[in-house]
């Protein structure tokens, strides 16, 4: 028989617990660059596979609105604006688009609950997510800017700008998408807003801008592609004005940084409901 009150060997068992548990802490949170790149790597080989189809459908959408105009425009101010409102849409319907139905979906599903279990900072998720549809858009980007340059008889001597306005563009525009897709309570409206949103992007960036009413155009100054769009248009002229390209991607990029931030707070509000 023990000798030793069973109060004090409860007592020490549980100090002993108390001590295990103060031994084995949790693991440190990722960093937000290692997190990004693993997110960013994860959607972009998720996207390659099922994404391709719908990149496929934004190309030929995009170079069929151009081959529709060529009969309307014949060249000058109208078929910049043509040639660069139908390369920026491309990007549209993948990042705005695609990322608003894929957040919808995520949130409705319990998709949330997963990244939200993760060591990872919010604004890894949303920036890599928004990163890999963005990325996702550079080939047919390229082939519609390439294509509506033959078809309407512009220069390509700086299309190399699209490295700018892809990214930069994409952006806002993929910002936009996951914060629609984050605040819309059902994954039928998230639907529903990434297509008006893709739809404003067509009528209010491949128009001329001098062509739209005026309520219209101040409707187009609000829209976060409008800036990348008249970048690319200024880049056809012969001897381009870099200073107002610079400021249009400036705004492009300064939109960029508010819609994240948006997504990201939309975010946070959705994983902890």
């Amino acid at each position: 028989m023990s000798i030793v009150p069973a109060e004090a060997v409860a007592e020490r068992v549980g100090a002993v617990g108390a001590a295990a548990v103060v031994a084995a802490p949790l693991a440190p949170r990722a960093r937000l660059l290692p997190a990004l790149c693993a997110v960013y790597r994860a959607q972009l080989s998720r996207a390659r596979v099922a994404r391709i189809p719908l990149l496929f459908v934004a190309t030929f959408q995009s170079i069929g609105i151009m081959v529709l105009m060529r009969g309307v425009v014949d060249g000058g101010n109208e078929a910049r604006a043509v040639v660069a409102g139908s390369s920026v849409l491309v990007v549209a319907f993948v990042a705005l688009n695609l990322l608003a139905q894929y957040f919808g979906q995520l949130r409705a599903s319990g998709g949330l609950d997963h990244y939200a279990t993760l060591p990872v900072p919010p604004a890894a998720v949303v920036l890599g997510a928004a990163g890999a549809y963005a990325s996702f858009t550079v080939p047919g980007t390229v082939v519609t800017a390439v294509t509506g340059s033959v078809l309407f008889d512009l220069p390509m001597t700086h299309l190399w700008v699209l490295a700018a306005v892809i990214p930069l563009a994409g952006a806002a525009l993929a910002g936009l998408g996951a914060a629609l897709g984050l605040l819309a309570p059902r994954p039928e409206l998230a639907t529903l807003l990434g297509q008006l949103g893709m739809s404003a992007a067509l009528l209010l960036g491949v128009l001329p801008a001098d062509r739209l009413p005026g309520p219209v155009g101040y409707a187009r100054d609000l829209l976060p592609s409008t800036y990348g769009v008249e970048a690319l248009a200024r880049t056809f002229d012969a001897r381009p004005d870099w200073a107002v390209v610079g400021l249009d991607l400036g705004v492009c990029a300064a939109v960029g940084v508010v819609s994240l931030s948006v997504a990201t707070w939309a975010y946070r509000r959705a994983a902890v409901r």
